[in-house]
């Protein structure tokens, strides 16, 4: 008679051997779903997900690896916080800042999608690269913005789309705008932030998880009108676009 634990562990073994061959293969969408299987797999399935994350250390972010970081820093297990401690103590992007800008509170804060808390720290730290003045005010004006060094702005934007799934970021809201003939009357329905013509109230009526429209997230300067939000999405540092 065969032994039922030792057919379960089996089958476990089989099917997360089956997963880690897709893993290196699959697209982007695809890998996120086998990544969610991983996740709940137990030790095993953290052990792929780490040796998936080592094969992409030094190259550039992407959307599947930092899905990968978000498991293994949400697991909390001693295995698994040694590992991001040892090699990836500040995640998976370069926290690059011409004005020495510390950003791993946001990357501990994105890990764990605490998108809101997330979205104030951004704003925070877009004050920040503008200066006292801003700091104090807590708020933007958009000659400021013109003038935010390129390396901090792709770094914020990195940190977004990467724990975001893709979804969120100064770049998806400029892709957004873009293709609406940068139209803002357009756009504010398109990301959530108007609906029926009523402006969305903060901060209950967003939406702060991934369920929210594609580029609902950050908001920064959504409160304060158009013209600071077309110099983000303007900035030189989408000049590659």
């Amino acid at each position: 008679m065969t032994d039922f634990n030792a057919t379960s562990v089996e089958d476990t073994a089989s099917e997360i051997e089956n997963l880690r061959e897709q893993l290196g293969s699959e697209a982007d969408k695809k890998q996120l779903q086998i990544i969610n299987q991983l996740a709940h797999l137990g030790d095993s399935g953290l052990t792929v997900l780490m040796e998936f994350l080592r094969s992409h250390q030094g190259k550039p972010p992407a959307i599947a690896p930092g899905k990968a970081y978000q498991v293994l820093s949400q697991a909390k297990t001693p295995q698994t916080a040694e590992f991001l401690q040892t090699h990836f103590p500040q995640g998976i992007v370069p926290l690059k800042s011409e004005r020495d800008i510390d950003y791993l509170p946001l990357v501990q804060l994105l890990a764990r999608q605490d998108f809101q808390e997330a979205d104030r720290l951004t704003l925070a730290k877009l004050c920040e690269l503008a200066g006292e003045a801003a700091i104090a005010r807590k708020w933007l004006y958009f000659s400021e913005v013109d003038r935010f060094p390129v390396a901090d702005l792709q770094t914020i934007d990195t940190l977004w789309f990467i724990h975001s799934e893709g979804k969120f970021g100064f770049s998806v809201q400029r892709g957004i705008w873009l293709s609406q003939g940068k139209d803002f009357a357009k756009v504010w329905g398109k990301i959530g932030w108007k609906k029926d013509n009523n402006w969305t109230r903060y901060p209950n009526e967003f939406t702060w998880d991934l369920s929210a429209p594609k580029g609902h997230l950050p908001l920064s300067n959504q409160l304060r009108g158009s013209r600071a939000i077309a110099s983000l999405l303007s900035h030189p540092a989408w000049s590659a676009d």
